[in-house]
């Protein structure tokens, strides 16, 4: 039975984290992560630095354009080659005091300044919260819009060449894989998404190795080995996680990759937790973060070795179980 003492001790410390996850966590000014990478297909003298936003989730209180524009300022301090925008930048749930507005947290974003550029890619919620290009099943949603005419780059199903010196590489983008699994909304042959991964690596037109941006990371199992690096968001690492575990994960796949540096078959696969919320305005665990991806560098030490391959109809029970059981055990990431 609990004591009159034990009880209030419950209470309180329950009360904390509830204020802590809502008006603390979810505003604190983003950690930088950083992941150092050595694939075996990376040309020796190509040394690149990628700098990853994920989930911004715009909206007032929570990511107002001022917060951006400090995000903006302190990727612009990190020296990358160039940035990448993994989609989300619309709000993602109802609990908000304001709308902000594409073309205000798009000119925001524009800000940014990287020697090679700066490139997006869409998420889902840029998807679902245009219910025009919903009823009509294809784009241009208006976050790809909004960019578009601030001057960033949209790659969907689309693969760009960039070169640092002499050595070049391939950056890929592919479309957003649930754009039309809001509200189990179908297409004709009841595909959920607007991903084409051939489609995308079809522009790749020589050997020069490949950097992947999907926003959700349930593609890497199909990603080839062609493929050196892949880098991804949506999972917001869990938004809250306790003691290791994070309960509230989209889908199976991405609860196997939720967060940080996965390893298989010679591919890499980068998960960012992200910069916002969805759902509800809380984090626990799972503080704001950018990403700086190092490439052609000795690598860190947060690796997950992922098992054997395995047939991907069998990621649910006890399979599904085992690998979130290892994808959780990823070191933590290098701040």
């Amino acid at each position: 039975m609990l004591t009159r003492r034990a009880l209030l001790l419950t209470s309180a410390s329950a009360s904390f984290l509830g204020i802590y996850s809502v008006g603390v966590e979810p505003q604190l000014f983003p950690a930088v992560t950083r992941y150092s990478l050595q694939p075996t297909s990376w040309p020796a003298n190509l040394r690149l630095k990628i700098a990853v936003i994920a989930d911004l989730h715009a909206c007032e209180p929570w990511m107002n354009v001022e917060r951006i524009e400090q995000i903006v300022h302190a990727t612009n301090m990190l020296g990358a080659d160039v940035i990448v925008l993994l989609g989300d930048y619309v709000a993602g749930h109802a609990k908000i005091t304001a709308v902000v507005p594409n073309k205000e947290w798009a000119h925001a974003l524009a800000a940014l300044r990287a020697p090679l550029g700066v490139y997006a890619i869409l998420g889902n919620h840029d998807w679902w919260d245009d219910r025009a290009a919903l009823a009509r099943g294809h784009g241009p949603v208006a976050a790809k819009v909004a960019l578009e005419q601030a001057g960033v780059p949209v790659l969907e199903n689309k693969s760009i060449q960039l070169a640092k010196g002499r050595e070049k590489f391939w950056l890929a983008g592919l479309g957003d894989q649930e754009a039309f699994a809001w509200r189990r909304l179908g297409r004709p042959g009841g595909k959920r998404g607007v991903d084409d991964l051939e489609a995308t690596l079809n522009g790749v037109a020589d050997d020069s190795p490949v950097v992947l941006l999907a926003h959700e990371p349930d593609i890497f199992p199909t990603v080839p080995e062609r493929v050196s690096v892949t880098l991804a968001g949506h999972t917001h690492g869990g938004q809250v996680r306790v003691l290791g575990m994070a309960p509230f994960i989209p889908s199976p796949l991405s609860r196997v990759y939720s967060y940080g540096h996965f390893f298989d078959r010679g591919r890499h696969l980068i998960v960012s937790g992200g910069l916002g919320c969805s759902w509800w305005p809380v984090r626990l665990g799972v503080p704001p973060e950018v990403v700086l991806v190092e490439i052609g560098a000795e690598s860190s030490l947060n690796t997950v070795q992922l098992p054997a391959p395995y047939d991907l109809r069998t990621v649910r029970g006890e399979v599904a179980s085992s690998l979130t059981a290892v994808a959780l055990r990823a070191g933590s990431p290098i701040r």
